[in-house]
């Protein structure tokens, strides 16, 4: 007489469950790519003219979403450029609150003066990038 297993057989309903939920689950990986496929590739790789000087106040910042590029000005009228690629995972950055970005992915939050994170999960600050004026405009990018 064979010997009987012990371990219940699976159900019709924990196989059908089982097959329905394998898809959704390969949703929540694809949701936490870039959408488009967009990586840290999607920064400026030549200099770009993104607007008049104008444009970004003393302490405040101006998010150029085309080229994935925050330029912030501090007290002093310096200007900084940072990528908008969320470093936690590769997401474009297509928000900012006064001088504030947050990645839509996961909520990762940046301060676009510094590039420094300011809310987690995202643990390294944006990238800098070169950032210039030239008659009255802001060039940025490497070459910058």
């Amino acid at each position: 007489m064979p010997a009987r297993s012990t371990r219940p057989s699976a159900s019709r309903r924990t196989v059908l469950r089982g097959a329905a939920v394998a898809p959704v689950a390969g949703l929540g990986l694809a949701a936490c790519s870039a959408p488009g496929g967009t990586s840290a590739d999607a920064t400026p790789t030549a200099p770009v003219d993104l607007g008049a000087e104008s444009e970004v106040a003393k302490g405040g910042a101006k998010l150029y979403r085309d080229h994935n590029v925050v330029v912030s000005r501090d007290g002093s009228g310096a200007l900084k450029a940072y990528s908008t690629i969320c470093t936690h995972a590769g997401c474009p950055i297509n928000k900012l609150q006064g001088t504030t970005l947050i990645c839509p992915c996961h909520g990762s939050q940046f301060d676009a003066v510094t590039g420094k994170v300011v809310q987690t999960p995202a643990t390294e600050p944006l990238n800098e990038l070169p950032v210039k004026t030239s008659n009255g405009r802001i060039i940025a990018g490497p070459g910058a």
